[in-house]
């Protein structure tokens, strides 16, 4: 890796969270030399988590998730390439070759793409909504304004997303089903005994919450737009949001000269090969976790932050994190807030460490092998916050148990 200089030149492919926080974090580090940051969008970087919940339950105008404090200065020091996509990188001599022909070319090359949301092919694929960008957004606003029938719009999937496009419906005033193929919703993310402990929640909320139901066809019956599911039974809908996760398109990397496995492979220090690195959703990278190093990608808005950082400084510096991560996601959804530290898997043993159940309010400790690894609040966030000192270091479960800091 050759360390920055003023004669240096940065291309960042993706105007997202990480490519955006990678630019800032550049500047920060005193790096004058070139930026170039290339978008598929149109727009210049914004937050995406509001879109779900600020904006879609109608709080925040969508103006407001923008991450450009000042375009019109950021403007005069990075050279924006918006409404662009990179269809093909050449890692060795640091090449992007763009969809308009356009070869970029710099000395450093940082990968920050996310990731999409994952489409179904249903028949009347031009009526699905999905959420994933701004555009998304927009366009699902618009059709609520419009439609005037009174049938239920139909939420395709109940995981974080889909719970939280209900609970914005829900404080719009907009009837909702919510549809999953899973017998519990969030059992793939949080394990089976969590999961039971957050299975009322939606019903609490007064949203109607179907599980076990596989949808065979979304399809335009004269002109209703009417969901079809394997059970036999037909929900007629007045519009259909899908939110069953994200994939990514790593599609354009191939011949690139980089390993590719679930995502783009990168060192500790986030490298993929010679000054070209890949930050955020599409980077699977290893972590240090409390039980080893794992290789890992992680679709968390704090992940990408860290990379952001963690990539700048070793750039501009030749150095590593200073600390190791925790990784850490949130949802508000169904008047609650979940919250998860760590990175257990949903086998782990889960144990309630404060509040209860019935109360909605509550903590929980994960551990592997006696070893603690991750932590689980419904709407408990001061308890979550002073516990995280349990994942600050490698902690058996039996002495976070005797400490207890969620206490203090």
């Amino acid at each position: 890796m050759t360390l920055l200089d003023d004669q240096s030149s940065v291309v960042i492919v993706g105007a997202g969270l990480a490519g955006w926080r990678l630019a800032e974090a550049l500047r920060s580090e005193a790096f004058t030399g070139t930026i170039t940051i290339v978008g598929e969008e149109a727009h210049f970087p914004y937050d995406r988590p509001p879109l779900s919940k600020q904006v879609l339950s109608g709080k925040w105008d969508v103006a407001l998730t923008t991450l450009v404090p000042d375009q019109s200065l950021v403007a005069q020091s990075i050279d924006w390439r918006l409404g662009a996509r990179a269809v093909a990188l050449d890692a060795c001599e640091r090449e992007v070759t763009l969809d308009d022909g356009v070869v970029l070319r710099a000395s450093h090359v940082a990968l920050a793409t996310g990731s999409r949301a994952r489409t179904m092919s249903y028949s009347a694929a031009e009526a699905l909504h999905l959420i994933r960008s701004r555009d998304d957004l927009e366009r699902l606003l618009a059709d609520l304004e419009t439609t005037e029938s009174k049938r239920p719009w139909v939420v395709i999937g109940a995981g974080f997303l889909g719970a939280e496009v209900a609970t914005a419906f829900k404080i719009r005033g907009v009837a909702s089903v919510v549809l999953e193929v899973a017998h519990a919703t969030l059992e793939g993310v949080v394990g089976a005994q969590a999961a039971s402990w957050l299975r009322m929640l939606p019903e609490d909320f007064g949203v109607t919450l179907r599980t076990d139901e596989k949808v065979r066809d979304v399809e335009w019956r004269g002109k209703v737009l009417t969901v079809s599911l394997d059970s036999g039974e037909d929900v007629e809908a007045a519009g259909v949001v899908v939110c069953v996760g994200s994939q990514l398109d790593l599609t354009w990397l191939e011949g690139s000269g980089l390993e590719l496995d679930g995502g783009v492979v990168v060192d500790e220090h986030l490298q993929a090969s010679a000054n070209v690195a890949a930050l955020g959703d599409v980077a699977r990278f290893a972590w240090p976790g409390p039980l080893g190093v794992e290789m890992l990608r992680i679709e968390h808005w704090e992940v990408a932050v860290f990379h952001a950082a963690q990539l700048a400084r070793y750039w501009t510096h030749g150095v590593g994190p200073e600390h190791v991560m925790v990784p850490y996601f949130w949802s508000d959804q169904y008047g609650k807030k979940i919250q998860m530290l760590g990175h257990p898997r949903p086998d782990d043993e889960v144990t309630l460490v404060h509040g209860d159940v019935t109360s909605k309010q509550w903590l929980a400790l994960y551990a592997r092998d006696e070893i603690v690894t991750g932590l689980l609040a419904l709407s408990s966030p001061r308890p979550l916050m002073l516990a995280k000192v349990v994942l600050d270091e490698v902690t058996s479960r039996d002495h976070a148990l005797e400490r207890a800091p969620w206490r203090v």
